[in-house]
């Protein structure tokens, strides 16, 4: 089978690098283009492109998706399928009817819920316990093609984005290989997917992280574990940012402080008193320029201390 590949971040590196150990190595790989990076604002190659180049594979990085050279470009591959994995570009009809059979992609949630660039973000930051990976035949709208398979994939006590994006990008790849062996024997059948039951993950601004001490302890630590690197929770002490890095929510006695209020500093970290009477433990934090540090680390250094009160950053960057 002729596949072309799409996909741009790390979390489209499995997928790539499993596609080539099963021998179904892609006739082309296409990703983002170079993006500045680091300090020194050098341009870098997305993970995708890296691992392509390692392995010998053709490489192309468009600007655009919906223009003339592009589809002559697909054209020329003759692919009979498109596997695409978080590539962040929305393919145009006439793109994904140039493979024979088609497009599927790998997605990180249990369709139809959330749908969009950052479902693993949105399940934890939402309350999540469970989410999972599946494969479907694209359409023109934003996740919203048939569905061919799907994985339940369990969400872990305490567990950030980054590490929930790793353990799905593995779950993702093998699906795809259980999704290609279906296709190709033909005892695949794609489902309709449920309208009605669709819930949104769009792309993260920066203000969706900064909260409220107002909330609830426990929406506080999704939020934390969810926006985790980017766009990060923030909260304002004295004019400057206060970065969440680790936190849990107490199930203590109600606090009567009001929210914001760092209660006192224990062994595991700083108590912050929450909305509704509830209490936050804050295990390591970052301050505005600063280096993440302890909460014990960051009162030594005189970045908190009991007594003081956190607030909501007034406006948006």
């Amino acid at each position: 089978m002729r596949i072309v590949f799409l996909g741009t971040p790390l979390a489209a590196v499995p997928t790539l690098q499993t596609l080539i150990e099963a021998g179904h190595r892609p006739v082309l790989v296409i990703t983002q283009p170079d993006r500045p990076a680091g300090r020194g604002r050098r341009p870098q190659a997305p993970p995708v492109k890296q691992l392509a180049l390692e392995h010998g594979l053709e490489v192309e990085q468009p600007e655009k998706v919906r223009g003339r050279v592009f589809r002559e470009r697909l054209e020329q591959c003759r692919p009979d399928l498109l596997v695409v994995v978080a590539y962040g570009r929305i393919l145009p009809l006439r793109v994904l009817e140039l493979a024979a059979r088609g497009a599927v992609n790998v997605h990180f949630s249990l369709l139809p819920r959330y749908r969009g660039a950052a479902p693993v973000q949105w399940a934890l930051a939402r309350g999540e316990t469970v989410t999972g990976v599946t494969t479907m035949l694209m359409n023109e709208k934003m996740d919203e093609g048939d569905v061919l398979l799907a994985r339940e994939v369990p969400i872990e006590d305490g567990e950030h984005a980054p590490a929930l994006g790793e353990r799905l990008a593995v779950a993702g790849a093998a699906l795809l290989m259980e999704t290609l062996e279906g296709l190709s024997r033909g005892k695949l059948v794609a489902r309709r997917q449920d309208h009605d039951r669709a819930t949104l993950a769009p792309m993260l601004k920066r203000e969706d992280g900064q909260i409220d001490p107002g909330l609830d302890a426990e929406e506080i630590e999704r939020r934390v574990r969810g926006f985790d690197p980017w766009p990060g929770v923030w909260l304002s002490r004295v004019g400057r940012r206060l970065r969440l890095i680790d936190v849990r929510a107490m199930g203590e006695d109600p606090v009567a402080e009001p929210p914001g209020t760092l209660l006192e500093l224990r062994s595991e970290g700083m108590l912050m008193a929450c909305g509704d009477g509830s209490s936050l433990l804050i295990k390591i934090v970052q301050s505005e320029g600063k280096r993440p540090m302890t909460a014990r680390d960051a009162v030594n250094g005189r970045q908190i201390a009991p007594g003081d009160r956190l607030e909501p950053i007034l406006g948006t960057d």
